[in-house]
């Protein structure tokens, strides 16, 4: 049963915490910028060459969205006000559902304009290009990586992001040897960066006709996508083109072409591979898409002082390594060893919810910094 009281004290934190966070946003400076791009975007001209307008464009759909939020943010905050000055004259079951459930969207939003605050660095508003491995274990490895496939889909799908193949390879019996998405939406990448490293499961195989607990990992590996406003200097002396059959189950005439494209940038032995499409040349600019972000990732590390310690710890897909555990046997816990979020509902993380880990660990970066 609900209290006015206790839901007003709730209130009252809310609206401390709203005046904390509005006094360091500038809606003013937004609206400003997005004023300009307009003025910008109807000038005689403007659209002669439309793909050179491509980031301008991103950002425009960035400051919309930005001010739309920050306006539904200011408008939960009154409407929690008017709802609770009328709850002071009317405790009535309805009215006090009513207020409960407007605090829950003041909070709500308020979380997430706080998550959005903490994606400052540029490359944090790009597409993402997440990729995931198994571990060594076979079918209990390969069953685990399709697991957290589904996961990272269900999560955008919740965005209302969209999570493109570019490039999957099916396992021998379950699961997937590898796979490369990309995920299109507004931070994917600065939401996504903290799911790189290694995830590790442990339960009762499927696969394991004695019911023996097994524990299986997976890497997973996030980078942003360098898209078409990012320019990344490769000659083509500097890169082999390889042609080979793609492999796994597919339509007609999938294995009987040497549709799947692998190119190598020699001078820093980076890889990039695509056989999800049956067109060659369709294959070759995905995995050209692919080598750029990896490129352009690989910099972002350098400028960082971090890519040696963090390949040294991708490439460890064993015990000790991991940045989240799955345990599913003998009791149900997933916990972040990052940040030690831990959460009990299982089913529900595996079913694509974990913001909670996404932002904590934005949190976690922080407070670090």
């Amino acid at each position: 049963m609900l209290h006015l009281a206790d839901i007003r004290t709730r209130s009252i934190t809310l609206a401390e915490q709203f005046s904390t966070l509005w006094r360091r946003l500038d809606l003013a400076s937004s609206k400003s910028r997005l004023d300009e791009i307009e003025k910008q975007l109807s000038s005689p001209g403007a659209w002669d060459k439309p793909e050179k307008l491509t980031p301008v464009l991103r950002e425009k759909s960035t400051l919309e969205n930005e001010i739309a939020r920050l306006d539904a943010l200011r408008q939960a905050r009154e409407d929690l006000d008017e709802w609770l000055t009328l709850a002071e004259e009317d405790q009535s079951a309805e009215i006090l559902e009513t207020l409960s459930a407007q605090a829950d969207t003041l909070e709500e939003l308020l979380q997430v304009t706080e998550m959005n605050m903490l994606l400052s660095a540029p490359e944090d508003g790009k597409d993402a290009i997440l990729e995931i491995h198994p571990g060594a274990g076979g079918t209990e490895a390969q069953d685990w990586a399709q697991m957290l496939l589904r996961m990272y889909v269900r999560w955008a799908d919740a965005q209302d992001f969209k999570a493109e193949y570019l490039d999957f390879l099916d396992g021998d019996e379950a699961g997937i040897k590898s796979v490369t998405l990309r995920i299109r939406g507004a931070n994917a990448y600065g939401l996504l960066k903290g799911e790189r490293g290694i995830h590790r499961l442990i339960r009762i195989s499927p696969f394991d006709s004695s019911g023996r607990r097994h524990t299986s990992f997976a890497s997973v590996d996030v980078i942003p996508d360098a898209g078409d406003d990012i320019t990344i200097d490769m000659k083509e002396t500097d890169l082999r083109i390889d042609f080979f059959r793609s492999s796994g189950p597919g339509g007609q005439s999938v294995n009987t072409t040497s549709s799947a494209v692998r190119i190598t940038h020699i001078p820093t032995g980076t890889v990039a591979q695509c056989q999800n499409e049956k067109s060659q040349h369709a294959n070759r600019d995905s995995a050209m898409q692919i080598l750029k972000a990896r490129l352009y990732d690989l910099e972002l590390r350098k400028r960082q002082d971090e890519r040696q310690a963090e390949y040294a710890n991708k490439m460890d897909i064993s015990f000790g390594s991991q940045i989240r555990t799955y345990t599913l046997q003998p009791y149900r816990l997933v916990k972040d060893h990052r940040t030690n979020t831990e959460i009990g509902d299982v089913e529900a993380v595996l079913n694509g919810r974990i913001d909670t880990f996404l932002r904590d660990f934005l949190l976690y970066l922080h407070a670090e910094n």
